[in-house]
């Protein structure tokens, strides 16, 4: 700092009363020096204990050789924004606070929420699930469209990205559905071991393991695996290609989007989810096996000769009808909330998220729906 300015300073004076003297330069350029406001606040904060205890104190500000509005902010602020009763200052200096008294009186005017706001609310949450239907019917009506021209030129049809999309969805999800599968067999199977064997039942172990993993647990744990992994990747492939404009592109180029990216994905999981069921099952059917050997030293031989018997046919087929339809629903809305992406990033995650919420949703509703249609069937 030149020599000509002398840095802000505080000094307690305690022989005529209690007094602070402020003196220096308290303007912009000397308080943005690195530690002079540390400084300040330091020297202020041990002296509030003193200058604090009742209105004898007296502020001297005539050592002050220049003032501007931040150094007056900064002494408004220790005074707890008002002007201390007795007080040294220069009608210049007090031009400074009086401005900055006029400016924390202002208030804001309270915003007051609309009477009718819920109302308002929940009339475009109506309007906005509305428009996602009518968005999900038109996808559903391409898709049916897309079907029938498929269906008279198989030939000319898009089997290779079929292939492809049963690899991605189908193959590689084999790993992570055989992992949860086994796992959830192996708590199934302990939780109702030790509760058959209060009762004396644990020949009934296979009874309840396989309906349970055969008609219900196989198909919805293996959709809300391909939700989560599948339908979002769908989603944020769609997304990718709105944003970078690669549908529009093909629109251009007389390429059905409808044909080449949605019919595939919609078939590839429709093929591809009922052997992920199968799969599953398996996979739960022997994690109950091991821990029903464990706990209850029933033999895998038996578990198997009795697995037929306890298990009608009926509700293998069920299970296979679940992993088509779910597999199907997984596939549109992920390429439903997909195509409505907006070509910015946010939109991207956001709709990448909706779209799993969503279809786990969907799938859920869904099997609630077999349950029902299906109570009289398969026991």
């Amino acid at each position: 700092m030149p020599a000509y300015q002398r840095p802000p300073t505080l000094t307690l004076d305690r022989e005529n009363g209690l007094t602070v003297r402020v003196a220096g330069f308290w303007h912009v350029h000397a308080l943005s020096r690195h530690g002079v406001v540390a400084a300040i606040e330091a020297s202020l904060k041990i002296m509030q204990p003193e200058w604090q205890k009742g209105p004898s104190t007296c502020w001297d500000l005539s050592g002050i050789e220049r003032l501007d509005y931040i150094g007056a902010q900064l002494l408004w602020n220790a005074w707890g924004k008002k002007l201390p009763p007795q007080l040294v200052i220069s009608p210049a200096q007090k031009q400074f606070f009086n401005r900055l008294a006029q400016a924390s009186a202002l208030t804001l005017p309270q915003i007051r929420p609309h009477p009718l706001a819920k109302i308002i609310e929940l009339g475009f949450a109506i309007i906005g699930f509305f428009e996602h239907m009518l968005g999900f019917t038109h996808l559903v009506g391409q898709l049916v469209l897309d079907l029938w021209r498929f269906a008279l030129r198989p030939m000319r049809g898009p089997w290779r990205e079929i292939s492809a999309n049963i690899f991605h969805a189908g193959f590689q999800a084999l790993g992570i559905t055989a992992l949860v599968g086994f796992l959830i067999g192996v708590v199934l199977s302990f939780l109702s071991a030790q509760q058959l064997r209060t009762f004396g039942a644990d020949v009934y172990l296979v009874n309840i393991l396989g309906m349970s993993v055969v008609r219900e647990l196989g198909p919805l744990l293996a959709a809300i695996l391909v939700a989560g992994r599948s339908g979002s990747a769908i989603t944020a492939q769609l997304g990718v290609m709105r944003v970078t404009e690669e549908i529009d592109a093909m629109l251009v180029m007389g390429i059905s989007p409808g044909f080449r990216l949605i019919l595939p994905k919609v078939i590839a999981l429709a093929i591809a989810m009922p052997l992920l069921v199968v799969w599953t099952d398996a996979m739960a059917l022997i994690g109950g096996m091991v821990s029903a050997k464990l706990e209850l030293n029933l033999s895998p031989i038996y578990f198997l000769h009795k697995l037929p018997d306890s298990v009608p046919l009926a509700n293998y087929f069920i299970g296979l009808g679940k992993g088509v339809v779910f597999g199907i629903l997984i596939a549109l809305v992920s390429c439903h909330f997909g195509l409505r992406i907006k070509p910015n990033t946010e939109s991207l995650g956001h709709g990448t998220t909706t779209s799993v919420v969503t279809a786990i949703t969907v799938v859920i509703l869904a099997d609630a729906v077999f349950a029902i249609i299906f109570s009289e069937v398969g026991f």
